[in-house]
């Protein structure tokens, strides 16, 4: 879930980008990888049951916008719906508790490490 507007670091991808050598934007990458990102990429499973789907938005217990889910579907082996989105990165906790806004609904969704299924 990346794409012209994330970071490798937002993604979580740090461990790829090697600072050795030039590369394209590899100053401003570096300047992101001292002072910090102010967004990352989070997996969420819904605390009840609904599906979150791409560019529904994710917000605070306040109603404030503070993501946007970047994928989103129902898990089969789960049956829960699991999404992957952009957060502040105060946001970012595992184990906090988001919403995902859908048709108007803040349904409570929980931040959760990846894999989503574990055995």
């Amino acid at each position: 879930d990346i794409n012209d507007t994330t970071s490798p670091l937002e993604a979580g991808l740090g461990w790829i980008t090697k600072f050795t050598k030039e590369f394209t934007n590899s100053e401003n990458l570096k300047k992101q990888k001292e002072a910090g990102v102010s967004k990352k990429l989070i997996a969420f499973e819904m605390q009840e049951r609904a599906v979150p789907r791409h560019d529904y938005e994710i917000v605070d217990a306040l109603g404030n916008v503070i993501g946007i889910v970047t994928s989103g579907t129902m898990s089969p082996s789960m049956n829960i719906g699991i999404g992957m989105g952009y957060v502040t990165t105060i946001n970012s906790t595992i184990d906090s508790v988001i919403f995902i806004r859908i048709r108007k609904n803040d349904v409570p969704a929980k931040v959760v490490k990846l894999p989503f299924y574990k055995k």
